[in-house]
């Protein structure tokens, strides 16, 4: 997911930020993959992760999704097991229901 789907993502320009950029950043060595965007739009700043997961103990640790894109979603349709995906942004207390893995 991460070279292909991240690739993907960052190529789509959002009309209202014409000024912003969106960049893949891999760190394969320890498996952490995020997209993050960078601009300015309305004489402001921008500096946002939109994504940010992690691959740890055969799973995936979703940390952020700013989107209105399920890419939890699309890693099913991949193939990906839901008690192979934690959402790492709920506390481990709610983890359990989630559906998905607690850890």
């Amino acid at each position: 997911m991460a070279k292909v789907e991240l690739q993907e993502y960052a190529k789509i320009k959002p009309a209202n930020q014409p000024d912003v950029d969106s960049y893949v950043i891999a760190d394969r060595e320890n498996n952490h993959f995020q997209l993050l965007q960078t601009g300015w739009q309305n004489h402001r700043y921008v500096f946002a992760v939109v994504f940010h997961f992690d691959i740890r103990n055969g799973k995936v640790w979703f940390q952020r999704n700013i989107t209105d894109k399920d890419v939890v979603d699309e890693l099913m349709e991949m193939g990906v097991a839901r008690e192979d995906i934690v959402l790492g942004f709920r506390s481990p207390e709610m983890r359990p229901h989630t559906g998905f893995a607690v850890a």
